[in-house]
């Protein structure tokens, strides 16, 4: 990681703009290559995030794997990170579980995304579900609508959405996670020609 990169993360570690460093164990900051084309963007950390102190690495992340691995895309080439970096869950006996972040949490930590866009410097920025998505690309946007489709940037770079990881785990059946996998996994494929032709 640049140096640029590791203050903003040492700043971050410290943040108090809401009140969501209250309940998560730590701020769970990007991670993945400083030099990224890629930049792989979701909703907020889960349970196994918030623990371990990285992105993606629960059962949503392992879903993300495999879609990046069948889209021939490497994960170690990406970086990955979120729209909001604490956790934010509510008890269900022993469980923590998942509690979707509202405007004002999105907002406060807009400006840590924008520096980590500014300073990797992708060429594509994919959102992964409805609040990475709006967090970029505005209130109305309908990820079910307007999936896949490019969003050019004033900074050079083009921003497009598709599902989170984990929707597929919560889908009704087999035949339904395999359906939607293969969508995702199409999606990750699109990008992958994009950025094919961006280098070429």
């Amino acid at each position: 990681m640049t140096d640029a990169l590791e203050e903003v993360r040492i700043v971050a570690a410290e943040c108090r703009a809401c009140d969501l460093w209250k309940t998560g164990t730590q701020t769970v900051f990007g991670e993945g290559s400083e030099t990224a084309q890629l930049m792989l963007v979701g909703e907020q950390p889960g349970d196994k995030e918030d623990l371990a102190g990285r992105p993606f690495v629960g059962p949503a992340g392992r879903i993300l794997d495999q879609g990046l691995e069948e889209a021939g895309i490497d994960r170690s080439s990406v970086y990955v990170t979120n729209a909001v970096k604490h956790f934010k869950w509510e008890a269900r006996g022993k469980r923590r579980l998942h509690k979707r972040p509202d405007a004002t949490e999105i907002a406060a930590c807009r400006p840590w995304l924008d520096k980590e866009i500014e300073l990797v410097q992708p060429r594509v920025v994919v959102c992964l579900g409805a609040t990475a998505a709006q967090a970029l690309l505005g209130r109305s946007f309908k990820v079910t609508k307007q999936r896949g489709e490019l969003f050019p940037q004033p900074a050079g770079h083009v921003i497009t959405a598709t599902v989170h990881p984990s929707s597929i785990l919560r889908a009704a059946d087999a035949a339904s996670r395999e359906s939607e996998m293969a969508a995702f996994t199409e999606d990750l494929r699109l990008v992958n020609r994009q950025l094919q032709a961006f280098s070429a």
